[in-house]
């Protein structure tokens, strides 16, 4: 998966940001107190209010059911439109604009609920909370604003050691944003503060003052710059550090100070471009992957409308991959087509355990779900009612296989009609200088090889990596066949400026020997009856890969490393998430130019 525009990588034996940032949300759902482990009281019922951002903050870390178990009974947009519930208190999570901030002082006019819990997820300016206390004094509701908060969230965590910065309006702070040709000095500051602030959220909420790395001359230095001073100026107000005493909401402070490693996407440009092998890699690259959300087409079969009729819309289908999913969990980080095995393997060990449940009953004599029958026999039934009480299990490891066979068969969908493992193989060989078996030539040129878009995703992968541009008459020659081809040149013609204006022109990225091993085809899901149909799809087993950023988080650690402590913990964050598609039309506005 490519993580795009900038990683800030901390390396530390810091607790896991997921869990604090969850910590933070149950503590705010709590009206800000820390929830109380083991209690058997009823919550307290109560509404909760939010903005988009606050949406995508929550909806990745707290499922539906946790939101009831912490009192949630409605969760509502706070643009949408709300009937007054007035014997119920109200939980806002939102970010402190404008809008919203006009929007919360019309719900105060209009008394819509018992009590007001203000959370802002970035600070609040001194004159918009005065908006908010004019507001409460006009509708005479002072009493009824309990708390106001600035929580500091302004992040998304999507896993244990993963963050994003931006979801909502993220094309404000996109590669194309920073390096548009006509971007303003005002502009650039505004881009800047706004990754700032989520960077200085991200580490209120891990408790720690980071040591900051950056790559200089570049937006990376920018953000270090401007980071250093907020955190500095921070410390400098004793009273009012949001490192030091009882203001940490999240988590106590670490006097550990993580590494922040903030590096430039310039510094890597191919591997954002690259087809990928691995599962979570590949749904994120081919499939509507978003906040750990998948949205899936299902197909009708083959049954076909009648003449004249109107054709049957297709089913749209979400799956959520989240840190419950042990399947996701184990196979996200592995080769494709181990993973359609392994999903074999579960549905058949699935199946086992359900003929057997079957199989007892039968020879018992027990028809249905008669549990008076099943706990009367005494006689060698324990694996009978253990397999019965085990149900409940089994028919979640039979939902996690029907959620990873639908999403294996829609990625294996686009592997074969775009030969995905031979552009994966291609490019890596490309990026490890290996030779290669086939001319890039007739790679572009071949009509039964991926769509325009695979075919310029390679293409940009052998320019950037090449120490010397091609000659004018060589790129005539593979422009013509791109064009040929059906792609768009406009990507082609922003990275022939950006190569041209880099020093990597001269010192292009190395990626180390890299190449992928052939095993051959298939045996155990290549079965006739396997649910994946894996003909003519190469096995590949990956090799590790020294991505530039790998070697440079490599080498600081390296020059931090203490020999008497054990391990080394890394989070990747990234101001902006995006697939290969999404960066392709990025390069192409910027091509555009």
């Amino acid at each position: 998966m490519s993580r795009a525009m900038r990683r800030a990588s901390v390396a530390t034996l810091v607790a896991k940001i997921r869990n604090k940032e969850k910590l933070a949300l149950k503590r705010m759902l709590n009206f800000n107190v820390p929830p109380v482990k083991n209690s058997t009281g009823e919550p307290v019922w109560k509404v909760l209010i939010y903005d988009r951002f606050g949406q995508d903050i929550i909806s990745p870390l707290l499922s539906v059911k946790e939101l009831r178990d912490m009192g949630i009974t409605l969760h509502l947009l706070l643009h949408s439109d709300r009937d007054a519930i007035p014997d119920v208190p109200a939980v806002y999570f939102v970010m402190p604009t404008e809008e919203n901030i006009d929007r919360m002082c019309q719900d105060l006019r209009n008394q819509l609920y018992e009590s007001y819990y203000l959370n802002f997820i970035s600070a609040i300016s001194r004159s918009k909370l005065e908006d908010i206390a004019n507001a409460a004094i006009g509708a005479n509701a002072v009493t009824q604003v309990a708390k106001v908060f600035d929580q500091y969230l302004n992040f998304i965590t999507l896993e244990d050691d993963m963050f994003v910065l931006c979801n909502q309006n993220k094309e404000l702070v996109s590669y194309r944003a920073i390096n548009r040709p006509d971007i303003t000095d005002t502009e650039m500051e505004t881009i800047m503060d706004t990754i700032v602030d989520s960077l200085f959220c991200f580490f209120v909420t891990l408790g720690a003052i980071p040591i900051i790395r950056c790559s200089r001359g570049t937006a990376a230095e920018m953000v270090a710059v401007k980071l250093d001073k907020k955190l500095r100026e921070n410390l400098r107000d004793a009273r009012n550090s949001l490192f030091t005493g009882d203001t940490l909401g999240a988590g106590q402070f670490s006097f550990q100070r993580p590494l922040l490693v903030l590096v430039d996407r310039n510094i890597d440009l191919a591997t954002p471009l690259h087809h990928t092998w691995t599962y979570q890699a590949l749904v994120h690259d081919v499939l509507d992957f978003h906040l750990n959300r998948v949205n899936l087409e299902e197909s009708t079969g083959t049954e076909s409308s009648p003449a004249g009729a109107r054709p049957k819309k297709k089913n749209k289908k979400s799956y959520d991959l989240t840190m419950s999913d042990k399947f996701w969990q184990k196979h996200k980080g592995s080769p494709f087509p181990e993973v359609a095995e392994s999903v074999q393997q579960e549905l058949e060990s699935y199946r086992a355990q359900e003929d057997e449940v079957k199989r007892l009953k039968s020879i018992m004599g027990i028809e249905g779900e008669d549990e008076g029958a099943i706990s009367m026999l005494s006689d060698n039934t324990a694996k009978l009612t253990s397999a019965v009480s085990s149900l409940p299990e089994l028919l979640e490891k039979k939902r996690l296989i029907d959620l990873h066979t639908n999403v294996a068969t829609a990625v294996l969908e686009h592997i074969k009609s775009r030969k995905l493992d031979v552009y994966f193989e291609y490019e890596e060989k490309i990026m490890s200088k290996s030779t290669l078996d086939k001319s890039l030539l007739d790679m572009i040129s071949d009509p039964d090889a991926g769509t325009p878009e695979d075919k310029m995703r390679l293409f940009l992968i052998y320019y950037i990596s090449s120490a010397q541009a091609p000659s004018e008459i060589d790129l005539e020659q593979y422009k013509k066949a791109l064009t040929d081809a059906g792609c768009n040149l406009a990507p082609l013609s922003y990275i022939k400026q950006w190569k041209a204006f880099t020093k990597m022109a001269s010192a292009p990225t190395s990626y180390g020997n890299t190449t992928p091993k052939p095993l051959g085809l298939l045996s155990r899901v290549m079965n006739t009856g396997s649910q994946f149909v894996m003909e003519g799809v190469k096995n590949l087993v990956l090799k590790q890969q020294n991505l530039p950023v790998t070697r440079i988080l490599d080498n600081l650690m390296e020059l931090k490393s203490n020999p008497g402590k054990q391990g080394k913990h890394i989070l990747y964050g990234c101001s902006e998430l995006f697939n290969a598609t999404q960066f392709i039309k990025q390069l192409s506005q910027l091509g555009q130019k």
